[in-house]
C-alpha cells in the first residue's frame, strides 16, 4: 500500500461493523499538524481503546479497528497541546474519533488528556473538558474530554495562582459523570460557590489555595465559602402540635399525615422555640426516615436528647441533601482583613465582607473534610448547619485575621448536627477549634489548641446532648452562650483533657470529667480553675491547679453528684461552692441545693475559701490544706456536712449558717437554717490555721449539731482550738474522739433552752479545757472520758 494513500475504505462509508471508528486521512492530518503532529508507535499514555492508528498489522488487521476497543494498536495519533487540537481541520474531523493531547501548553506539562470528537455536540467551551475548535463559534462538532470520573485542574490550563480557577471549578463539580477533581497546582479562587450536587471529592493535594481578588461576601455569612455544598428543600412542609408528649430517648415522631413521608427520605425537623429565647429549640435536625409506624407516627434515625411537652409544635420540611462532597488536603491562605480594634462594630460596611474561608456544608450528609491546613481565615475554615454523619480530620488553623467578632477565627463551627466525628485536628491562636450548637452524639479526640485564650472547645448551649471528648488539649467552655440558645447541654463527656480552664457553670446536666487538668497559663483571666454545675456532675482523677467552682443551675439529673480521685489548688477569697449571692440566681450561678460526694479528693494552698452552699456535703478520706505560709480558713454553709476520714492539715472550718432560698440576698440571718456536722471513720485535724481553731462558730445565729466520733484532732500549738464554739445554740455530742494537744473555746451560753454540750469515751492528752463551760444538766464532758 502506498503510504500516502488512506487504508482501504476510509474515505467512503463503510459498514461500520467492519471499521468501528472512522478517522480522517495521515495525509491531512500531518498537513495540519506539521512535522510535530507525529504518530507515536506503541503510545503508553493512552489505552488501546483511545487510540488513533493506521498501520495494518502483520495479521491484516487494519490499526484502525482497535478503536473499538481492540489491543492491536501499534501507533497513536498525539497532539502536542491543546492549542494544536483545535487547530485540527474540523471538516476532516468524524464523529467518534480519539486524540490524545500531551500537555495543556506544551507536550508533558502536566495537562496531557484524551478527547474524543463529539461531532453534533454544541455545549459550551470550558477550556478544560470541553473544546470548540478554531472558528466553529456556535456550530456543532466539540472535543469532549474522555475520562473515568476523575478531572484535573490542568486540563483547563492552570498550573499556578496566577490565573482564577473559578471557571475550572464550576465546569468540573456541575458536571455529573466527574466524581473526583485533583489539583496538582496551586490555585487562585475569586468566586464563592455554591454547588447542590452530591458524590464528588475534591484533592488539592497539599497545594495552596488563595483567594486574591475574592468577590464580596454577603454580611454576617459564614457560608460564602469558597466551596459551599448546600441541599435544596423539595417544597413539601407540614407541621403538627403535639397531641402527647415526646419522651426523652424516643425515635418516634408524631406527624400530621405520614402518607407524606417515605422510607430514606430526609426531613428538617423543628420545633417552635421556647419562649424565654428566640432559638431555644431541643429539636432542630436533618433526619432520615426509617419506619413509617402509622398514618401518624414516624421513626427516625435520631433519638431525642429532651422531652418535648404536648401542645409544642413541631414543623417537617423535606429536603434533598447533598452526600458524600468530600474536600481534601488543602493549603488556605485567607485575605487580610483590617482588625476591627475588639469593638464589635464593623470598622466600615463591607469590612466583614472581605475575608475568605475553604469550605462550608448545609443539609449534608456524609461529607467529609481532611487535611486542610488554613491560615488568614475570617469566617471558620469549616463551616456546618444541617449536617449528619460526617468526618472533620487532620486540620488547621493557625492565626486567623479575626476572633473577637462573633462567628470568626474558628476551625469548625457545627449548628443543628448529628453524628459528627472530629479527630486529629489543630489550631493555634483561634477563636475556637470546635463549635457545638445543638449538636448531639458527636465524638472529638485528638485535638489541640494552643494559644487558647478564646476556648478551643466550645458548646453554645442550644440543647447539645451526648457529646464526647477524648485526649485533648485546650481551654473548655460548654452551654456558656446566653438564655437566647437555652444555657442547657446534656450528658458531655471529657477524658484525658489538659486546658487552661473548663467553664461548665450553666445549665449543662450530668457532665462528665474524667483524667482532665486546669493549668494555669500566664496572662489568661481564672487560668487553672474547673467551673462546673452541680448536676449530676461526676468527676474523677482530675486536677485544677488554682481553683474549683461549683454552682448550680438546673436540677435535672438522676444521678449523684460525686467528685472522686481528684486534686485542686486554692486561691484567696474563691468559692468552692457558689454562697448565696444578690443577683446571681438569674445568671446560673446559684447556690446549690444538692448533695455531694467528695472522696479521696485533696484541696491544697488553701487560705481563704467558701464552701456557701450544698445541702449534704460529704467527705470521705478527703483532705485540705492551708497554705504553709498562712494557714487555711473554709467558710462553709452547707445544711448538712459528714466527714469520714481524710481530714484537715494546717487548715479550719468556719461553720456560717445553712443557705436558705427564702434569704435571697444573705442579709437577713432570721432565714438562716440549721447545720450538722459528723466527723469520725479516722479523720484527722492537725496543725494550725489563720482561725486558730479546727472547728468553729461564732455567729449568734446558728443552729448546728455536732456529732463528732472517731476522728483525731492534734494541734500543733496550745493556741489552737479543737473546736471554737462562742455563739449561737448548739447540740454537741463527741463520743470516742481523740483530742492531743490545743484547747477548747465553749461559750457558756451557746447551750441554753433545749441545747446541749456532751463529751463522753474521749481521749484528751495535754488539752486545755479552762474555757470549757461548767457542767450542768446541759453541759457534761468530764465523767466517762480519759484525760491524761
Amino acid at each position: 500500500m502506498d503510504k500516502e494513500q488512506l487504508p482501504h475504505g476510509l474515505e467512503k462509508d463503510t459498514n461500520p461493523q467492519e471499521i468501528p471508528s472512522p478517522s480522517i486521512s495521515r495525509r491531512k492530518v500531518l498537513k495540519a499538524l506539521g512535522m510535530g503532529g507525529a504518530l507515536l508507535a506503541g503510545s503508553a499514555a493512552l489505552r488501546p481503546g483511545l487510540v488513533f492508528a493506521d498501520n495494518p498489522d502483520s495479521s491484516g488487521n487494519s490499526d484502525a479497528a482497535a478503536l473499538s476497543g481492540g489491543n492491536q494498536a501499534r501507533s497513536v495519533l498525539h497532539v502536542p497541546n491543546v492549542k494544536t487540537l483545535l487547530e485540527l481541520p474540523k471538516g476532516q474531523l468524524k464523529d467518534g474519533v480519539k486524540v490524545h493531547v500531551g500537555g495543556y501548553y506544551s507536550d508533558g506539562d502536566g495537562g496531557a488528556k484524551p478527547v474524543r470528537w463529539a461531532a453534533s455536540s454544541t455545549k459550551a467551551d470550558n477550556g478544560g473538558t470541553v473544546h470548540a475548535p478554531t472558528g466553529t463559534g456556535q456550530q456543532p462538532g466539540r472535543w469532549e474530554t474522555v475520562h473515568n470520573g476523575v478531572a484535573d485542574f490542568r486540563w483547563f490550563g492552570l498550573f499556578g495562582a496566577d490565573k482564577n480557577a473559578d471557571a475550572a471549578l464550576d465546569a468540573m463539580v456541575n458536571d455529573a459523570s466527574i466524581h473526583r477533581i485533583e489539583a496538582h497546582t496551586d490555585l487562585n479562587f475569586a468566586k464563592r460557590h455554591i454547588f447542590h450536587r452530591s458524590g464528588v471529592e475534591i484533592d488539592f493535594h497539599g497545594h495552596t489555595v488563595t483567594t486574591e481578588g475574592i468577590e464580596l461576601n454577603t454580611r454576617d455569612n459564614p457560608f460564602g465559602a469558597v466551596l459551599f455544598f448546600q441541599g435544596t428543600a423539595t417544597g413539601e412542609t407540614q407541621t403538627v402540635t403535639l397531641s402527647t408528649d415526646l419522651a426523652e430517648g424516643t425515635d418516634v415522631l408524631e406527624v400530621a399525615n405520614a402518607s407524606a413521608f417515605q422510607v430514606e427520605d430526609w426531613w428538617h425537623v423543628q420545633v417552635k422555640n421556647l419562649p424565654q429565647g428566640s432559638t431555644q429549640r431541643e429539636l432542630d435536625y436533618l433526619l432520615k426516615v426509617t419506619e413509617i409506624i402509622d398514618g401518624t407516627h414516624i421513626r427516625v434515625n435520631y433519638k431525642l436528647g429532651w422531652a418535648i411537652a404536648s401542645g409544642r409544635q413541631v414543623t417537617y420540611r423535606k429536603m434533598a441533601p447533598v452526600f458524600r462532597c468530600n474536600v481534601r488536603n488543602m493549603r488556605f491562605v485567607g485575605i487580610a482583613v483590617p482588625p476591627n480594634g475588639s469593638t464589635n462594630q464593623r470598622p466600615f460596611d463591607t469590612w466583614d465582607q472581605i475575608g475568605s474561608n475553604p469550605v462550608a456544608y448545609e443539609f449534608a450528609v456524609e461529607c467529609d473534610v481532611s487535611g486542610i491546613r488554613a491560615t488568614k481565615v475570617f469566617w471558620p475554615v469549616i463551616m456546618r448547619r444541617y449536617c449528619s454523619h460526617y468526618v472533620t480530620e487532620r486540620c488547621e488553623l493557625i492565626n486567623p485575621e479575626e476572633r473577637d467578632w462573633g462567628g470568626t477565627g474558628y476551625l469548625t463551627q457545627q449548628i443543628n448536627v448529628l453524628y459528627g466525628h472530629v479527630r486529629d485536628c489543630n489550631t493555634s491562636n483561634a477563636r475556637h477549634l470546635n463549635d457545638f450548637t445543638c449538636a448531639a452524639y458527636c465524638l472529638v479526640e485528638n485535638c489541640h489548641g494552643d494559644g487558647d485564650d478564646y476556648g478551643p472547645f466550645v458548646t453554645h448551649g442550644q440543647f447539645e446532648h451526648d457529646l464526647v471528648y477524648i485526649g485533648n488539649s485546650g481551654l473548655l467552655s460548654f452551654a456558656n452562650s446566653g438564655t437566647t440558645w437555652g444555657d442547657s447541654a446534656k450528658r458531655i463527656t471529657v477524658k484525658k483533657h489538659i486546658a487552661s480552664r473548663i467553664v461548665a457553670n450553666k445549665r449543662l446536666t450530668d457532665l462528665t470529667l474524667e483524667d482532665c487538668h486546669a493549668v494555669i497559663k500566664e496572662g489568661l483571666s481564672n487560668s487553672g480553675s474547673i467551673w462546673v454545675n452541680v448536676d449530676g456532675l461526676n468527676m474523677r482523677g482530675c486536677t485544677a491547679k488554682a481553683m474549683i467552682t461549683l454552682s448550680k443551675g438546673s436540677s435535672r439529673s438522676k444521678r449523684k453528684n460525686i467528685l472522686d480521685s481528684c486534686g485542686f489548688g486554692m486561691l484567696k477569697g474563691y468559692e468552692i461552692a457558689r454562697p448565696i449571692r444578690k443577683g446571681t440566681e438569674s445568671v446560673g450561678y446559684t447556690p446549690i441545693n444538692g448533695d455531694l460526694l467528695i472522696q479521696n479528693c485533696e484541696f491544697y494552698n488553701v487560705e481563704e475559701v467558701n464552701i456557701g452552699s450544698i445541702n449534704r456535703l460529704t467527705l470521705i478520706n478527703t483532705w485540705f490544706k492551708g497554705l504553709p505560709q498562712t494557714q487555711g480558713i473554709i467558710n462553709i454553709g452547707s445544711r448538712e456536712i459528714v466527714i469520714s476520714g481524710g481530714g484537715l492539715i494546717d487548715c479550719g472550718f468556719v461553720l456560717t449558717g445553712a443557705w436558705d432560698k427564702t434569704n435571697r440576698d444573705g442579709t437577713n440571718p432570721e432565714h438562716k437554717t440549721d447545720q450538722s456536722i459528723t466527723i469520725g471513720g479516722g479523720a484527722v485535724f492537725s496543725g494550725t490555721n489563720g482561725e486558730k481553731a479546727f472547728l468553729k462558730s461564732i455567729d449568734p445565729t446558728n443552729v448546728i449539731r455536732w456529732s463528732l466520733g472517731d476522728y483525731t484532732s492534734k494541734p500543733s500549738d496550745p493556741d489552737t482550738a479543737h473546736f471554737h464554739i462562742q455563739g449561737g445554740r448548739h447540740q454537741f455530742k463527741a463520743v470516742g474522739s481523740s483530742y492531743i494537744g490545743g484547747k477548747y473555746v465553749i461559750l457558756e451560753s451557746s447551750f441554753s433552752r433545749d441545747q446541749y454540750f456532751f463529751m463522753t469515751s474521749c481521749i484528751e492528752q495535754n488539752v486545755i479545757r479552762a474555757l470549757l463551760p461548767a457542767e450542768t444538766e446541759r453541759v457534761k464532758h468530764t465523767e466517762g472520758n480519759m484525760i491524761l
